[in-house]
This record gives structure tokens, sequence and C-alpha cells, in this order.
């Protein structure tokens, strides 16, 4: 593990601070935004920032200022925010659903804290071992594989247009690595921001070559976003309360009451699993176990919180992000007051329409080579986890391969509204291929260690004569 430029309780200087803290928002920032976009429905992109500032800031109390990470807009709940406003009676009535539902979602982190509490971590390291934990966090970051690519060279888009976007993602991705590799110190600490620059010059070259000759395929970059700003946020709790009124009755409330739930609370038991993965991954990062200090239990009620925090702001329940435990790790500074003094930021930019707006300028080309390298990471540091398995035991050997190609070939599971991830498919059949494939172990291992004694026993019998 590299040397860490700051550790997590570390104060880098206060003219570094800030540019630490853009690297990071432009780290989480497209899938933080990108999320309301997909839902639709007028959710605010500027809001689901602002959301998760605060869910950001909620975390970091809860865990005593001791992990650095960032909560941003969950993709989990993509289907259970869309079911909210399918089953609504209107837009109004569906943004009350998104409240409702993340608050439900963030009980259910809540129960899970109190049982850990009072049960402690030790059965999770049982049921969810390094030959688990480790693959699931590598599928985790090769399940998001597809969206850095399909980013970087859009092939659905005819030529030149897609070439193009290819060259601007190779500069971004290769000055990003360049800088992480090469420089010094400070430059070492903030390769994405000079990547993420470097990538949006050339896509700005290429779109002012795209107006000189009168060629759309060229212009990466579209200006046009700067005449619709929103230049403040449109909180969602201010549309969900008037919801309310919108129910012809308690029965027909209890009834989208209840659709919602469904929705929501089962997919909330599945991000518990991806929030120990990336809590384990980002203790791998900072060589410190998260689990025990500042205590999963700690975590989760941050998460938890957090989550619904974000959302009566934003709608988006939160989540701890991939892209912020990456971006850690290449930047090689864990300090906890970058990850506040980001919060701080989404929460004061969320009200500067031009610079959010500007942000939302960066093509996904730009964003994809980023990607590659954070999501990358994420799946190699994965597999560093499982380097002291014994992979030549071929109980351990099936549990890692039922969870590489069930992730990897994208296996999802829909019961109706509730869909179950890739992700958390193939952690959950790794958690039982793991209990199947050791049935007996420990049988077995007394019975080795008994005789073990007996051959040590007949030795020392013999040694006498």
């Amino acid at each position: 593990m590299q040397k860490l430029l700051y550790n997590v309780s570390d104060k880098p200087p206060v003219s570094k601070i800030l540019l630490f803290a853009m690297q990071q928002l432009l780290a989480i920032l497209a899938a933080t935004i990108a999320v309301p976009a997909i839902v639709g429905n007028d959710m605010s992109q500027s809001a689901a920032l602002f959301g998760a500032g605060v869910g950001t800031l909620v975390y970091l109390l809860f865990t005593r200022f001791k992990s650095p990470v960032f909560l941003g807009s969950s993709f989990a709940f993509l289907g259970s925010m869309s079911s909210a406003f399918a089953g609504a009676v209107s837009m109004e009535a569906g943004y009350l659903g998104l409240l409702i539902g993340a608050i439900l979602a963030g009980l259910v982190y809540v129960a899970i804290a109190l049982i850990v509490k009072f049960a402690g971590t030790a059965w999770i390291n049982k049921v969810m071992p390094a030959v688990v934990i480790g693959p699931t966090v590598a599928i985790i970051g090769l399940s998001l594989a597809g969206n850095a690519v399909g980013d970087l060279y859009p092939s659905a888009e005819g030529a030149p247009y897609r070439y193009i976007c290819l060259v601007c993602g190779l500069v971004t991705m290769f000055v990003t690595m360049a800088i992480s590799i090469f420089t010094k110190r400070f430059l070492k600490a903030i390769p994405f921001i000079i990547g993420i620059l470097a990538g949006y010059l050339c896509a700005l070259i290429f779109t002012g070559i795209g107006y000189q000759i009168d060629k759309d395929s060229f212009k990466l970059i579209d200006f046009t976003t700067f005449k619709d700003m929103q230049w403040v946020p449109d909180f969602t709790f201010v549309k969900a309360f008037k919801g309310f009124n919108d129910f012809d009755s308690t029965k027909d409330l209890l009834e989208y009451f209840g659709t919602v739930a469904v929705a929501y609370i089962p997919v909330a038991f599945v991000c518990f699993a991806e929030h120990i993965a990336d809590h384990k991954n980002l203790s791998t990062v900072i060589d410190s176990d998260l689990l025990e200090n500042p205590g999963l239990s700690n975590t989760l009620l941050g998460d938890g919180v957090g989550s619904m925090a974000g959302a009566f702001f934003g709608g988006c329940p939160n989540t701890t992000y991939g892209e912020s435990v990456g971006c850690v790790a290449i930047s090689r500074n864990a300090s906890v007051i970058t990850i506040f003094a980001t919060a701080i930021l989404c929460i004061l930019l969320s009200f500067v329409a031009p610079f959010v707006t500007f942000l939302a300028t960066i093509p996904s080309c730009v964003m994809g080579g980023v990607c590659i390298i954070l999501y990358g990471f994420i799946a190699v540091s994965g597999l560093k986890m499982i380097q002291g398995v014994d992979l030549g035991d071929n109980r351990n050997l099936f549990v890692v391969s039922v969870i590489l190609i069930c992730g990897v070939g994208g296996l999802v599971v829909s019961f109706g509204k509730v869909t179950i991830t890739e992700v958390a498919c193939a952690l959950i059949l790794g958690i039982v291929t793991n209990i199947i494939c050791n049935i007996g172990r420990n049988k077995e291992d007394v019975n080795t260690s008994k005789k073990s004694e007996e051959e040590s026993f007949d030795k020392d019998d013999n040694d006498l004569y």
C-alpha cells in the first residue's frame, strides 16, 4: 500500500483544501447529478448536489470525522424512485413518495445499526470473509466498466463523433495518470482536476472546429444549457408537502405508502451489503478498520440518516461513493477535512447556477476517461483483498468463481418492482456458496487437529524408547 500524503486526521494547508475539495467534487459529480436526470419528473440536479452535501455532513458527524468518504445519489434506488412516481396520483404526490421511501430505507439502516451495536461485528467477518468480500468489491468496479467505456466511446453514435470522444477521453485518462505518477507532491494530489481540464480543453478545441466547419458531430460541449439555468435549487420537500392534498382518502394514502415501502425497503437491505464492501475497501486504503473505529453501527447510522437528510432536499437517497474512495486512494489524500470541505462546497455551489451549469457541460467522454481509472481502482483493490486467500483450495476457488462470473455476467433478479442488482446477486450467491462449501469444515479441522496431536503423541512415545 502506498503511503498517504494526508492521513485521515491530517489538515492540508488552507490554500490547497479548496483544490482538493474541487477534485472530490469532480469525482462524484457525474453520478450525483445523473440520478435525478435519469429519473426525470423535473427533479433538480442542483438540489441533488445540495442534498449530497448535507448527507455527507450528517455522515461525518455520526462517524466522528473518522471516515473520509463522500455520500452521493444512489443508483440502487433508481427503480424505487421511478415506482414512487409511477404509483402516485400527481407529481407532488410522487415527490412525497420520494421522501417516504428515503425515510423507510434510512430506518432499515438504523435498525441494522442497532443490531450491530448489541451483537457486534464478528458475525459479519464470518458471513463475509475476505474470500467473499474481496471479489464483491471487485464486482462493484467491474459492474460499472460498461458505463465508463460507453461514455468514453459511444458506439451508438456515428463517426467522427465517437472517435473524437475517444480522443478526448484518452487525453483525460493519460494526463491523469501522468500527473499521478510523474509529478511532485502537490500536483500528485490533484491528478483528476488537471486530467479533466486537459480533456475539457481538448473537447473545447473540437467544439470550436465544429462551429467553424458547421459540423455537429464535432460539437462535444453543449453551451445551450446556459439558457435554461436553474438559479435556485428546487428542493424536494417543497413539492412533497403539497402531495398530501392530492389523496382523496387516508386509505389511498396508506395504499400508496405500501407501494413505496415495497419498492424501497428490500433495496435498502441490498445496499447494506454494498455499504460493508465500500467500507472494507476504504479501510484497506487508510490502513484502519472502519468497522471497528468509528464502528459499523456509526457508519450505518451516518449512511442511513444522511440518506434521509439528502433526500429531504434532493429527493435521492444517498450512499457512500466508490468514486470517492478511488479518488482518496489515487490522490493519496485521505484527510477528512477535504471531505468536509467538499460537502460545504456542494451546498454553496448548488446556488451558483453558472458554475453548476458549467460542470454539467463537461462531456461524458471526459468523465469516462476519469471513470476508467476510478472504477478500475475499485476492481483491483477488491482483487488485492484475496491475495492472502488460498485459491488452491477448491472451497475458496468456487466462492470467488461464483461471485466474479455472476457479477461480470450481470445477473439481475427482479421481483415485481424490486430489483436485486448484479453486485447484490453476486454477494448473496457468494455468501450461500461459502456456507455450503464449508459445511463440515470445522469438524474436519478438529479431526485434523486431533490426528496431528495423536501423531505427535506417538512420536514422543517412540522417542522414549
